[in-house]
């Protein structure tokens, strides 16, 4: 008896690594009950859309693919953030099959069923324990909770994922577990607010091996530590606990790498922005940092152009800029997001303006960044590579998440491998990119 063709769906992820990551988990699904991922809409008998809705450019961005989807195909789904809010897409696409908000798995597997129904074969239907990853198989996503409860005035996240929802630390745990197991050498750990981590739960422990552990900040970075892989951490808001880690960073348990987006440093802006944590003493707890851990990397985005930005208070940012030396640098002219209270702030800043601050900030932090990498030059550090090329190979030293951060590209005796994690020497940098040859493996 021959056996029905196993059912077709192409997927576009956008937004961020948490959209990622409910991809990931929507795919696992999918794949679990038989489902092939095709490459292309037209070769597919549905596609799934995962959206971002968190500013206007992303939402345009979401309806583009919508669109393209739709042309290509005819079948779709819309799933994530700009489905919390649909009659956008219902505006533009009255003939999409079903638009559901971010984390609604079960109501996007629902709809896959009732447009195209599984077609079971015990054969086929095998899914690795670590589930399908959209990363490479070297590194991962690792998400501890869902939703945020800050309320900045700029961002309508909390609008479309809710408030702050952890996981509990052992799922975590074991989730780690099985991805190491798998291959990963590097696990990125994310959340909209990290550092909030299990506040939610009031840290309640849960059972994990033969120990109780904590659904904490520190203790989940602790224990996640002991897995032997490279452990980064992101999206971290600086509450005082923050401090608490640096320690696990000295001790080689976890990188010494903090991705933290202060977003502004004018007290004004920051109170207008309604930001968590105290901002006034960051400057010294950043000087703290770095004496207890000089390989500290610390990673931020800011925002110019927020409504009310004087130019006293953008002077304020670079002087700050310039004291913090933050290494790694993301800035974004502030849009109006639709739902966002700082709509309603006034003393809009003139996009010329925007523009003008957008490339000042960036030009004096090129000259921070080229400044903090001169001081590796010469230094041995451990490299995972990314890429592999004929004579120059392409990874990340522990200071530089994938993606965003930039890169150190290698020459080496022998053949190099994707995951494979070597000590390089440094022989020279530039703005963002450190260059050099490998020294060991």
């Amino acid at each position: 008896m021959q056996q029905a063709a196993a059912p077709k769906v192409s997927f576009v992820s956008l937004g961020c690594p948490k959209a990622l990551v409910d991809s990931e988990r929507i795919i696992t699904r999918l794949r679990a009950e038989g489902y092939e991922l095709a490459r292309k809409h037209d070769g597919a008998d549905l596609v799934i859309v995962n959206t971002c809705g968190f500013l206007d450019s992303a939402k345009q961005e979401s309806l583009g693919a919508i669109g393209e989807a739709m042309a290509e195909n005819g079948k779709v789904i819309v799933t994530g953030c700009m489905g919390a809010e649909p009659e956008q897409i219902e505006a533009a696409y009255p003939g999409v099959l079903s638009i559901t908000g971010p984390q609604q798995y079960e109501s996007v597997l629902d709809a896959v069923h009732r447009a195209l129904p599984p077609v079971h074969n015990p054969h086929l239907d095998l899914v690795p324990p670590q589930g399908i990853k959209l990363t490479p198989r070297h590194y991962a996503y690792l998400k501890i909770s869902e939703g945020c409860n800050n309320r900045c005035s700029f961002c309508i996240i909390p609008k479309l994922r809710g408030d702050l929802v952890s996981r509990q630390a052992n799922d975590v745990l074991r989730e780690a577990e099985k991805l190491v197991t798998a291959g990963v050498k590097e696990l990125l750990v994310i959340s909209q607010d990290t550092s909030a981590y299990g506040v939610d739960l009031k840290y309640a422990a849960s059972s994990w091996k033969d120990r109780e552990v904590r659904a904490k900040f520190f203790d989940l970075a602790k224990e996640l530590g002991e897995f032997g892989a490279w452990v980064r951490l992101q999206y971290v808001y600086p509450y005082p606990h923050v401090d608490e880690v640096i320690g696990l960073m000295t001790e080689g348990k976890i990188l010494p790498y903090l991705d933290i987006p202060f977003q502004h440093a004018s007290p004004e802006i920051l109170k207008a922005m309604k930001r968590p944590a105290a901002q006034e003493k960051t400057l010294g707890r950043i000087r703290q940092w770095r004496e207890q851990c000089p390989d500290l990397t610390l990673r931020s985005t800011f925002i110019v152009g927020f409504p009310g930005e004087t130019d006293s208070d953008f002077t304020y940012l670079l002087d700050w800029l310039d004291e913090a030396e933050i290494d790694r640098v993301g800035c974004f002219k502030y849009e109006p997001v639709a739902g966002a209270p700082s709509n309603a702030l006034g003393h809009a800043v003139p996009d010329e303006i925007k523009q003008e601050r957008w490339n000042a900030l960036m030009a004096r932090q090129q000259k921070i960044s080229a400044r903090r990498l001169k001081r590796k030059v010469g230094t041995r550090q451990q490299v995972i590579i990314d890429e592999v090329g004929p004579t120059v190979s392409k990874g990340r030293s522990k200071a530089d998440a994938p993606e965003i951060d930039g890169a150190v590209y290698l020459s080496s005796r022998r053949p190099l491998r994707v995951g494979e994690i070597v000590t390089a020497k440094i022989e020279r940098a530039d703005e963002y990119d450190l260059h050099g040859s490998v020294a060991g493996f």
